[in-house]
């Protein structure tokens, strides 16, 4: 299986990357973080204006309901891409969460009718998960779906909701009551407005975080997701295949900012008369860095590559790309910070920023060591 970037995968992550470096400089995120921190809300709307005047909403949704089509490698590149600026709204959830989760569930009808807002750029959405414990697994779910005569009832509650944005749309998780393991197992719509979101304090406030209430919402029968069967939480598996691939490549992205941020501070930065960088033990640091990120890269395109041509390994390359890039994040994240000398522990430098959407990334779908287990449990360990 191999991978080779044509022109048009260069032009595209290049074109985005452009746009990225103009509209989301460094400054945008630090003014996003600055006031949610301070308590205020902050939403990145010319940002958002601006994506969605270029297409990019429509990117990964399928051309029968409008979109442009494009599959699982070009979603890597633009995913990475995202990472790199630390962007910020609500296009990382509904590209590498919603829209994977209509398209491996939902009929031809239902992904014209959920998707094709996407599309148009006039709508958004998430999903709603993971567990307390941060499990993602459908058969651990603890969401009740109870039968009504015009549909679903659903109580419970969802944990760390990447971007419940207002207006929007949310894949809610659930299960039948009185069933266990896989049976009974449902994907439910449900729009964002008409749940309570109660917004997470996390490390990272550049990307909103939230757990989700649900209340005996009532969902009616056409925004239901299949049926509740065993095959269905097989599809959310494979969507979540998608999704996990998604934080792995956004944590590359933004340790390889970090990295290259801190590769510029130790050529500028004097000891003794000369950068610090020209020392033997820096240059081990970032050999080191190097090769972590690079792995964690390789792995990530090449579940990535799985996923796209639906091989049998996709859960093994899925697991194994999120291993390495929680590997890769937890030392650049580390030695981005001390590279940096006393300023790196500072608000008043960016390098912070970058440390807490990787080090956020790492724990959302699963962290390090948990998809490290996945791994043993594949292979037959």
């Amino acid at each position: 299986m191999e991978l080779d970037f044509d022109p048009e995968h260069e032009d595209l992550r290049d074109s985005v990357r452009s746009v990225l470096a103009a509209e989301c400089p460094i400054s945008l995120v630090r003014d996003i973080v600055d006031t949610r921190f301070g308590g205020g809300a902050s939403e990145p709307t010319r940002l958002i204006e601006q994506m969605v005047a270029l297409g990019w909403p429509a990117l990964t949704v399928p051309e029968a309901a409008g979109g442009l089509g494009f599959g699982p490698i070009e979603l890597a590149l633009v995913t990475e891409e995202l990472g790199r600026a630390l962007t910020p709204g609500p296009l990382f959830a509904t590209l590498t969460q919603f829209v994977p989760m209509v398209t491996e569930l939902g009929s031809v009808d239902d992904q014209e009718t959920w998707l094709g807002p996407i599309a148009a750029g006039t709508g958004w959405g998430t999903v709603a998960i993971a567990e307390a414990s941060g499990s993602i697994d459908p058969a651990a779910t603890t969401v009740d779906a109870t039968p009504t005569a015009h549909g679903w009832e659903l109580s419970g509650t969802k944990h760390f909701v990447v971007e419940p944005t207002a207006g929007g749309e949310i894949v809610v998780v659930a299960r039948e009551m009185g069933t266990t393991n896989d049976d009974g197992i449902g994907a439910f719509i449900v729009p964002v407005d008409a749940i309570r979101v109660e917004p997470i304090d996390g490390a990272d406030p550049s990307r909103v975080l939230a757990t989700v209430h649900l209340d005996q919402v009532a969902v009616t029968t056409d925004r239901m997701l299949g049926t509740p069967i065993p095959a269905t939480a097989a599809g959310i598996r494979r969507a979540n295949h998608v999704a996990t691939v998604g934080l792995a490549l956004d944590a590359v992205g933004a340790a390889q900012q970090a990295f290259d941020v801190s590769l510029e501070y130790v050529k500028q930065r004097e000891q003794f008369g000369v950068p610090i960088g020209s020392f033997q033990a820096i240059k081990h640091k970032f050999a080191d860095m190097l090769i972590l990120l690079e792995r964690a890269r390789s792995l990530s395109y090449y579940a990535a590559l799985t996923i796209a041509e639906d091989d049998d390994r996709r859960a093994l390359a899925t697991a194994m790309a999120k291993a390495a890039a929680g590997d890769a994040v937890a030392r650049i994240a580390k030695e981005a910070i001390q590279v940096h000398g006393g300023i790196g522990y500072t608000w008043e430098s960016d390098v912070h920023l970058y440390v807490r959407r990787i080090e956020s990334d790492a724990l959302l779908y699963g962290n390090a060591n948990q998809h490290r287990q996945d791994v043993a449990t594949l292979i037959g360990v």
